[in-house]
């Protein structure tokens, strides 16, 4: 199944405090906070959510298109990595005066995070035509819509409802930042919904729509919980939760929610009901965790199936075709 991917590309800068955030924030002055942290090391990686998921997707054999805005800088370094793992590239679009967007992250001993993001180029992604990327870079039968500009985002999702594709909502970071209508018309009608425990609250407290409500206007309905795992919901079906799969030496939480898309996508295009494909989502999570940076670890199919085998008691279908 051809999947295609689109969202943010960027470049991650990513630091870590060796003490605790929370540690720093005074109650009498939440009010106004002024911090700086000393960091121990700074790691410059590849990363973005649509690039993370199209990685990820590219290890387990698919061939994803990937689609969002980037600067200048993209080609001859990221974009050239993610070519070689096997990501289509060729609907990137390449804005002439902006740089690649950048992801500033300082995660602690607990992994609390702070992190800032700057859109550079990928406030030019509105100006894609996804029927007409599809159309010149091969049919997709199922996009994600990821984190991206909002506007871009909303584009997508419409182009995807009028020309009858089906579609994954996984608005992610951007909640924060749409208002309720907004949010409502990136899920409505989506095949899934991907969200993380705080986005989950997020979305309803937004939107206004009851948990029920959500359910009635999705497919199925994602939620990641960290080390707890995922849950899986669906209308008039019973919740089932998936327990994560363990991880003795997690170094860098960063990308573990896109590792996990990755996994579940490359399952689903299989034909997998969402169970199994939530548990090598969080096989290829565990993977993620383990090395520093979004796009450093590698896993075949047969890795993934093993893992899955060893963390769950099942051997199931984690790849999918080249295409």
């Amino acid at each position: 199944m051809r999947i295609a991917v689109t969202g943010s590309v960027a470049t991650d800068h990513l630091m870590t405090f060796p003490g605790r955030i929370t540690d720093q924030l005074l109650a009498d002055r939440i009010d106004h906070v002024s911090l700086s942290f000393l960091v121990d090391a700074l790691e410059i990686r590849d990363g973005g959510v649509a690039a993370n998921i199209a990685y990820g997707l590219a290890v387990l054999g698919h061939r994803p298109l990937l689609v969002g805005a980037v600067g200048p800088d993209f080609h001859e370094g990221h974009g050239r990595r993610l070519a070689g793992q096997g990501v289509d590239i060729s609907a990137v679009r390449v804005s002439p005066t902006r740089h690649t967007a950048r992801f500033l992250c300082t995660t602690d001993l607990d992994g609390n995070r702070i992190a800032s993001f700057c859109p550079g180029a990928m406030s030019e992604a509105a100006d894609i035509d996804l029927v007409d990327v599809l159309r010149a870079h091969g049919e997709a039968r199922l996009v994600l819509i990821g984190a991206d500009d909002p506007a871009a985002m909303l584009r997508h999702t419409r182009a995807c409802r009028a020309q009858g594709i089906r579609f994954i909502a996984d608005p992610s970071q951007q909640l924060a930042r749409l208002d309720g209508g907004r949010i409502r018309e990136l899920v409505d009608g989506a095949d899934h919904l991907f969200t993380n425990e705080y986005e989950h609250g997020l979305l309803l407290s937004r939107t206004g729509w009851t948990h029920a409500e959500v359910l009635r206007r999705v497919g199925t309905w994602v939620t990641t919980l960290g080390a707890k795992g995922s849950r899986i919901e669906r209308a008039g079906t019973p919740r089932l939760d998936v327990p994560a799969v363990p991880v003795e030496d997690g170094v860098d939480p960063t990308g573990g929610g896109d590792a996990f898309r990755a996994g579940y996508l490359a399952a689903l295009a299989t034909g997998q009901e969402p169970v199994l494909c939530a548990q090598p989502g969080s096989a290829l999570a565990g993977l993620a965790l383990a090395h520093v940076g979004t796009q450093t670890y590698t896993a075949s199919r047969d890795d993934l199936r093993s893992l899955v085998a060893t963390a769950y008691g099942v051997a199931t279908p984690a790849g999918g075709s080249t295409a």
